[in-house]
């Protein structure tokens, strides 16, 4: 068969190498690991040997897709209450504000603004679905860290996302805290810094960590800020698209499965 290409996947040297049909879907895969070969169809069997023949070491199998382990169906078919995917922008917010938050209405009235908030940055996220990204919205961190607003999984990496309303007034972000209008400065570049780390462990791979600002007049970034990106609509997805690629669509697609799963985060 023309066209057939290979994508590598994973750690280098050690992750699956992908072929890919002309049409991008992939047609066979080999595992490292196993040395073995699954081919999704028996006549595309010695095009796909041929052209994977110079990436084998010693002896090798090929032949059709195994059967999948109890492992990764249980993984394929998470029970609703252990799938994150589902989970819609402020997720906890809107249960809180449905069935009557604690506190008074200058309370209701900030999480609503939080919830706005994290439902404009959602929407332009959500958009890249369309482009071969993944979302998972409102993930529970373990250690006591609290809700992660976003987590982004793309061609350019993995991306963990704080959303601070902007409420039409000047913000400035530093390298320890955030100040927004008059409001007391807050922690948030430390918080999400913390946050990244611990999506990278649960993960095992890079995570980048970023401050989405909303609605501010005026957007200040201290010079010395390079290890946090600072995103604003609606120059977030552009940003977001011009970073270079670093991870191909198995890879993204591998990595959505893992961090959809409570069980990933800590919990059963």
């Amino acid at each position: 068969m023309r066209g057939l290409k290979v994508l590598p996947s994973g750690r280098p040297g050690r992750g699956r190498l992908y072929v890919n049909g002309p049409d991008g879907r992939v047609v066979a895969w080999y595992d490292r690991q196993t040395n073995r070969i699954s081919v999704l169809s028996e006549e595309q069997r010695e095009p796909v040997l041929a052209l994977l023949r110079p990436y084998l070491s010693g002896e090798f199998t090929i032949g059709p897709p195994p059967v999948p382990t109890s492992a990764e169906l249980r993984r394929l078919h998470l029970a609703p209450d252990r799938d994150l995917a589902p989970n819609r922008p402020g997720e906890t917010l809107l249960g809180e504000l449905a069935y009557g938050a604690p506190g008074g209405g200058r309370t209701r009235h900030r999480m609503r603004r939080q919830l706005l908030a994290f439902q404009r940055v959602g929407a332009e996220l959500d958009v890249l679905e369309a482009e071969d990204w993944r979302v998972v919205h409102d993930v529970p961190l373990p250690g006591g860290l609290g809700l992660l607003d976003h987590l982004l999984i793309g061609p350019p990496g993995v991306f963990a996302l704080r959303t601070v309303p902007g409420r039409r007034q000047r913000a400035q972000v530093g390298d320890l805290l955030l100040t927004v209008g008059r409001a007391a400065p807050g922690p948030d570049p430390r918080w999400i810094r913390r946050a990244a780390a611990c999506a990278s462990r649960a993960l095992e791979c890079p995570v980048t960590p970023a401050l989405t600002l909303t609605d501010a007049a005026r957007l200040e970034v201290a010079p010395t800020l390079r290890d946090v990106l600072v995103l604003q609509p609606p120059t977030l997805t552009p940003t977001l698209r011009a970073i270079p690629r670093t991870l191909k669509p198995p890879d993204v697609e591998t990595l959505f499965t893992t961090a959809r799963m409570t069980t990933t985060w800590g919990y059963s």
